[in-house]
């Protein structure tokens, strides 16, 4: 019987800003720009009162919440508090598979301190974060990451919830089928459609009909529905590539424009490169016009990247492959991939790119 915890940071970005400036506390709080273009990165539970939320458009959020107060991103700051998170995650397994900068599974069936009990693991965990960081956490804890995911959503924030075996089945059967991990709005829409509301309704049906209506996801949701998840908590999951993106407020429609914004791409580019302690061979340059039209364009060099003057030249290079005469574009972004890391045992956590987050 294996013993897993999810943790997951309590409004990670936000409670940061609240925390390094008091003038923030108690207020309703969003990461990211206020522009039309843009979203929100992260709310303060303040401003999840009134509604606001992740990824919801940023005037969208003002409309919602008129007091909102926009603060812009700290990446190296948020890196910071989350090495000093995972840190101590180390401390009681190696077994911890990030999911992002904020959350992770920890396998403690065989914790290194000889606790034994994972639900005092987690609440040692939590008390440990807070007197490091000055931030809460919430702990899910079950016998696999799908439960534990779960688990952890069920008393937030500052939450510590445990779903043990013996009632594990009964749980699910109660679960609406919009809390099911990998279940969003569409196919939740559509199981409606189908009858199925709650965990029981959809161990109703066997695998064949699941996957004739759902595709290949019909056997992870079978197996869901019977509290089923083999996945091994995967310590060494590498990093695939590292970037940066920009949506912009007003188009860009100029050369020059373009360029410029290239450049200080670039330069975020190789910060977060040389910060995580990696290079990559393969240089990617993505471009997002006003229609919504995107194209990528990927070159794949014999050598690592390791300077600013290389990156800027493969960067350059695809630019020039590209027609970019009388067209408007709301968002560049630069990425290096097929990555190697210069200390092996030294994983650093990929941060959300640009465009997902913020301005």
């Amino acid at each position: 019987m294996r013993k897993i915890i999810h943790i997951d940071m309590d409004a990670f970005f936000a409670s940061i800003e609240q925390l390094d400036n008091p003038a923030l506390r108690g207020k309703p709080v969003a990461v990211g720009g206020s522009g039309v273009r843009h979203v929100v990165a992260a709310a303060s539970y303040e401003a999840r009162r009134y509604g606001v939320h992740s990824a919801m458009p940023s005037v969208t959020a003002l409309r919602l919440c008129p007091g909102l107060i926009f603060v812009k991103h700290r990446f190296d700051r948020y890196q910071e508090m989350s090495g000093k998170v995972f840190e101590i995650f180390r401390e009681y397994t190696d077994l911890v598979e990030p999911l992002s900068i904020d959350e992770a599974f920890l396998d403690v069936t065989r914790d290194k301190k000889g606790i034994g009990s994972a639900t005092v693991i987690a609440r040692q965990i939590k008390k440990e974060i807070k007197e490091s960081t000055g931030l809460t956490a919430s702990a899910g804890i079950s016998v696999n990451k799908f439960l534990a995911k779960i688990a952890s959503d069920m008393d937030k924030p500052d939450g510590l919830y445990l779903i043990a075996p013996e009632n594990a089945v009964g749980f699910i059967e109660k679960l609406p089928i919009e809390k099911f991990f990998g279940i969003g709005k569409v196919t939740a829409a559509k199981m409606h459609k189908l009858g199925i509301h709650t965990g029981a309704d959809l161990k109703k049906w066997d695998m064949l009909s699941l996957i004739r209506n759902f595709g290949k996801a019909g056997t992870i949701y079978h197996d869901m529905a019977r509290g089923i998840d083999n996945r091994p908590v995967e310590p060494n999951t590498e990093r695939k590539s590292i970037g940066t993106e920009l949506t912009y407020e007003k188009d860009l429609t100029t050369r020059f424009e373009i360029i410029a914004e290239l450049y200080k791409l670039e330069k975020e580019l190789m910060e977060r490169i040389e910060s995580a302690g990696v290079s990559g061979r393969t240089v990617t340059l993505k471009i997002k016009f006003a229609d919504f039209r995107q194209i990528t364009r990927s070159r794949t060099l014999p050598d690592y990247i390791r300077s600013f003057d290389s990156l800027h030249k493969e960067i350059t290079r695809l630019r020039k492959s590209l027609d970019l005469e009388n067209v408007r574009i709301r968002l560049l972004g630069v990425s290096v991939s097929n990555l190697e890391t210069d200390d092996p045992g030294d994983r650093q956590l990929e941060l959300f790119s640009d465009e997902d987050i913020t301005d």
